[in-house]
């Protein structure tokens, strides 16, 4: 059987059956076999970056049970992927990349040349460091076994991203029928990471005896545990509060004591009770600079930390823990099950607190602004409360406006780019979640990061899918424009200075695809309106022309729960 068959077969028979691509000489024996089957999904895309992306977004929709499939030729083609497997490797999402590489006999191997083939490049080496497993097969004979030891590592433990990189000639070589047939019946040999242990569930107990004002910090090591959202609901049930970490927040619930988003940009009333509570329990974070501030001593002041995570490395780094677990956050939410007498101690003034510290909090942080950004997400929090809805936000100011005023519901989910930080992240990353989904899809988006990968929209016009592109346009790179104010005298260099920003209206208009330009709260009203019964692509410009603030935020060398600006300053 033909090697690039074969694999098509394997792929099928693990349920990787959507592909993102943008076609090259060295990938077109992978393309036609795929073709040729009859049963992948194959997505053109018009760059590879967002290729990548749009596999991640199968993955998150998926909650990682499933990889899909990004490829790219040789040589720019695969370099184009990086920064997809980069977000891939920092988020946990599992996916598969391929990349076509010239015919082994053109490899420049040990010479000490720059390049012996057209396009040559050494992609594996160059995704070492972004990959759980990343190798260049050079025989055919090789190419299934490299293959189920990629998804295995890409499924298992903490997840990510593979790379397989496959010379053109062993595309197109024969693999023996035998052979294929004993791979296609190897199941892979996925562990999905230890379980908690007896003696740390017995001191977790204990020190959950003692306390009095708990508090639960839910990371995004536990947004897709099975048994996550059952378990909040009984935490919530039980008076027991709890907060996430900006990827924990993706799949949180908005019920009575979910205190939102703690860090940064974090919302006043999480970053008050996780410097106030007695005992903190993390449940995969990995207590960041983003989600600690830069004074890590003293995060969660007042406590006793329990911090659980299935990558052992990440226990005791940054922040020092009373308790260190290393074990999967599924394993922890089935072993330790809530109950009325786990907190025998706890102190019900705690939860009047806390309800004070909301409440406080309940503010428009921008009062002085034509269109507040708090008023635009508590209003799609009310138009869309009762259907399925993924947001995909770009990364800015527009994404921590999301994070800190976005309230999900139980047919919700969120996708943020964590760890990589990626501006043109979530069109691309939209258009993947909604070929899964077959529901509606928000995106948020900002001026600079929408320009990124703005030629997708073509793509989105293409698939007609139900994606609707909300333009927070502030004519400037605002986050950064916020940290020259601060830091540099308001000197706007890039952010301001030497940059640019064209009309999206007129752009999507281009691409075939309907859009509203917003100046004003009757123009929002009329917009936003128009998203819960629409059917298809959408593009709303919010034109906010100087928003370039996140209110509140965390100055650099500020304690965690002292963010500007001060309440009644």
């Amino acid at each position: 059987m033909k090697a690039s068959d074969a694999l098509a077969r394997f792929l099928i028979a693990h349920r990787v059956q959507t592909c993102f691509e943008l076609v090259g000489g060295m990938i077109t024996h992978l393309l036609d076999s795929f073709a040729q089957t009859g049963q992948f999904n194959i997505i053109s895309m018009h760059h590879e970056q967002s290729a990548a992306f749009a596999a991640e977004g199968v993955a998150r929709y998926a909650k990682g049970k499933m990889c899909a499939l990004a490829m790219g030729t040789s040589g720019p083609g695969a370099t184009n992927l990086i920064t997809g497997i980069g977000s891939c490797w920092f988020d946990s999402v599992p996916c598969l990349f391929i990349t076509g590489q010239v015919n082994t006999h053109e490899l420049r191997g040990e010479r000490p040349i720059r390049q012996q083939g057209f396009q040559e490049l050494d992609i594996v080496e160059v995704a070492h460091s972004l990959t759980k497993y990343a190798v260049r097969v050079d025989r055919p004979e090789d190419l299934l076994p490299e293959l189920h030891k990629a998804l295995t590592a890409a499924l298992g433990g903490r997840q990510g991203p593979v790379l397989l990189d496959i010379p053109n000639d062993v595309q197109r070589a024969d693999i023996p029928d035998v052979l294929v047939e004993e791979w296609l019946n190897t199941p892979l040999e996925v562990n999905a990471g230890a379980d908690i242990n007896i003696n740390d569930l017995n001191a977790l107990k204990a020190m959950c005896d003692e306390a009095k004002r708990p508090l639960f910090c839910i990371g995004g090591g536990a947004r897709w545990a099975d048994s996550m959202n059952q378990w909040l609901s009984m935490a919530d049930a039980l008076g027991l509060p709890y907060v996430a970490t900006l990827m924990g927040h993706e799949r949180v619930v908005a019920r009575g004591l979910y205190l939102n988003m703690v860090g940064s940009y974090g919302n006043r009333e999480a970053n008050w009770a996780v410097q106030n509570c007695d005992l903190l329990i993390v449940l995969g974070a990995r207590l960041d600079v983003r989600q600690t501030g830069s004074d890590a001593e003293d995060f969660a002041r007042k406590a006793r930390i329990i911090q659980i995570d299935i990558d052992p490395f990440q226990l005791e780094n940054r922040v020092h823990a009373d308790l260190n677990i290393c074990a999967t956050t599924e394993s922890f939410f089935k072993a330790f099950p809530l109950q009325a007498d786990t907190f025998p101690g706890l102190d019900h003034a705690w939860l009047q607190e806390l309800s004070m510290q909301r409440s406080n909090a309940q503010i428009d942080e921008y009062p002085e602004w034509k269109i507040s950004p708090g008023e635009i997400f508590k209003k799609l929090n009310t138009r869309l409360a009762d259907q399925p809805v993924d947001y995909v936000c770009d990364v800015g100011n527009h994404q921590m406006w999301a994070a800190q005023n976005l309230r999900l519901s139980q047919n919700h989910a969120v996708h943020y780019s964590g760890g990589m930080g990626a501006m043109g992240f979530a069109l691309p990353t939209a258009i993947g979640v909604a070929l899964q989904s077959q529901s509606k899809v928000v995106v948020i988006s900002g001026d600079g990061s929408l320009q990124i990968n703005i030629q997708e929209l073509d793509t989105l016009n293409r698939l007609a899918l139900d994606i609707i592109l909300i333009v927070m346009n502030n004519s400037a790179l605002g986050m950064v424009k916020n940290f020259q104010d601060m830091y540099f005298d308001g000197r706007d260099q890039s952010t301001r200075k030497g940059y640019s920003s064209p009309s999206f209206t007129a752009i999507a208009l281009a691409y075939g695809i309907e859009s509203h330009c917003v100046t004003n709260a009757t123009d929002l009203d009329y917009a936003l309106n128009l998203i819960a019964d629409r059917k298809g692509p959408l593009l709303i410009e919010i034109m906010m022309e100087g928003a370039t603030e996140c209110r509140p935020r965390l100055a650099f060398g500020s304690k965690l729960d002292e963010q500007f600006p001060k309440l009644n300053a």
